[in-house]
C-alpha cells in the first residue's frame, strides 16, 4: 500500500497543487526597496561617536532609566570577589566521572549530580523515542 502510494507520488507537480491548494507563499524580493520600516542594504555598523576617554570611564548603554546617566566604572577592589570567577571554565561530566568522587568538593559534586541526571534523562529519551 505504501509502497504503491510512494509511486503515485513520483508523478504529481507540486507546483500545480501548491497554486491549487491556496498554500501560503512569501513574496520574492524583486525591485528596490521605497522608504518604510526596516534597515536598508547599506545599513552597516556606524562609527562610534563616543570618546576612547568616555568608553574607558563609563559603562555605555547600561542605563535603563529615561533621566539617568550611564554608570561609571569603579576600580577592581570595589566588586565582589565571586565576580571574578563567573567566567572560569568548568568541569564537563566526562571529568568529573574520571575523579573519584569521595574527593570531590560540594560544588563539583552538586555540578556532577546535575550533569549526570541530565544525562540520563537525555538518554532514556532517545531510547523511548527509538521504540
Amino acid at each position: 500500500m505504501a509502497l504503491t502510494y510512494i509511486r503515485s507520488l513520483r508523478n504529481v507537480n507540486f507546483h500545480e497543487v501548491i497554486q491549487i491548494g491556496g498554500c501560503r507563499t512569501f513574496a520574492v524580493g524583486g525591485g528596490k526597496k521605497k522608504g518604510g520600516k526596516g534597515g536598508a542594504a547599506g545599513d552597516g555598523p556606524k562609527a562610534s561617536t563616543i570618546s576612547k576617554e568616555v568608553k574607558a570611564s563609563t559603562v555605555v548603554g547600561a542605563n535603563i532609566l529615561k533621566d539617568g546617566a550611564d554608570p561609571k566604572v569603579l576600580p577592581d577592589s570595589d566588586y565582589p570577589d565571586w565576580l571574578w570567577h563567573l567566567l572560569d571554565k568548568r568541569s564537563a561530566l566526562s571529568e568529573l566521572r574520571r575523579k573519584n568522587l569521595e574527593s570531590l568538593p560540594y560544588d563539583d559534586l552538586k555540578r556532577f549530580v546535575k550533569l549526570d541526571t541530565r544525562a540520563r534523562i537525555k538518554e532514556n529519551n532517545s531510547v523511548r523515542a527509538k521504540n
